[in-house]
């Protein structure tokens, strides 16, 4: 069994509906996974991990000398996937960061953020927020939007404009966008993994919902970086324009 500290695992796979095989599409002739996986070396993580079901990516990672591990196609989330992939490695890790697959110009910065928060006191589950850009992305229901006590511990995730305000163009600087990394001690990670769907989740189709209805708590930290994600064939032309050419 190998011992990690700091293990980073990146879910990934093939099957997506409006962009299959996502992971190994070329961006400006690297395929994504790649990129996401050499931004993630960048960070203070001690292991990058690369957690699939599909052989066709396993093949891609291993032509760049990554770590992959197979898990179940079966699997419901991202989070399920990271945590299938710690069992199936036989890795004991301390901390666990699930970094998204479809960020190819993930700041390594954010990374870090998360692992920093990790370490502090009791911290078992931290992820990262970000002020909203304006009116439109606080009404877009694929925007989750996070409200927080005032320590940083989130209070509830939703699809909706939380907290609710007669007029948000007044209220922009209130509201704040869910990121979508997440950083776990791989006990609670484990634990997860045991819980049963919750009614909040099944509503607003958010995992998160799940571990605050079973009473665990979320810590959050600011950042006004984010990443370009790439859920479309467009969001990947885009990306290449952007940045590559």
């Amino acid at each position: 069994m190998e011992n990690v500290e700091k293990l980073g695992i990146i879910p990934a796979r093939y099957a997506s509906t409006r962009f299959p095989g996502k992971p190994l599409a070329l961006i400006h002739g690297v395929p994504m996974i790649e990129r996401v996986y050499r931004q993630a070396e960048k960070s203070d993580l001690d292991k990058i991990l690369v957690a699939t079901d599909d052989e066709r990516i396993a093949d891609c990672v291993k032509s760049f000398h990554g770590n992959v591990v197979m898990t179940s196609p079966d699997l419901s989330s991202g989070t399920d996937r990271c945590r299938a992939a710690i069992i199936e490695s036989g890795i004991k890790a301390n901390l666990v960061v699930n970094i998204q697959g479809d960020e190819p110009l993930i700041d390594p910065g954010q990374i870090n953020t998360v692992l920093r928060l990790l370490s502090g006191h009791a911290v078992n589950i931290a992820t990262l927020i970000s002020p909203a850009l304006g009116k439109e992305e606080i009404e877009n229901m694929n925007r989750v939007k996070v409200v927080t006590d005032i320590n940083g511990k989130a209070l509830y995730f939703s699809r909706l404009p939380i907290p609710f305000s007669r007029n948000i163009g007044e209220n922009i600087s209130k509201y704040h966008i869910h990121l979508g990394i997440y950083g776990f001690n791989a006990s609670t990670l484990l634990e997860l993994g045991e819980l049963n769907t919750g009614l909040l989740e099944q509503l607003e189709s958010l995992e998160q919902l799940r571990w605050l209805e079973n009473g665990y708590t979320i810590y959050t930290a600011k950042t006004s970086e984010r990443a370009d994600s790439v859920d479309t064939p467009e969001d990947l032309e885009n990306i290449e324009k952007k940045y590559f050419l």
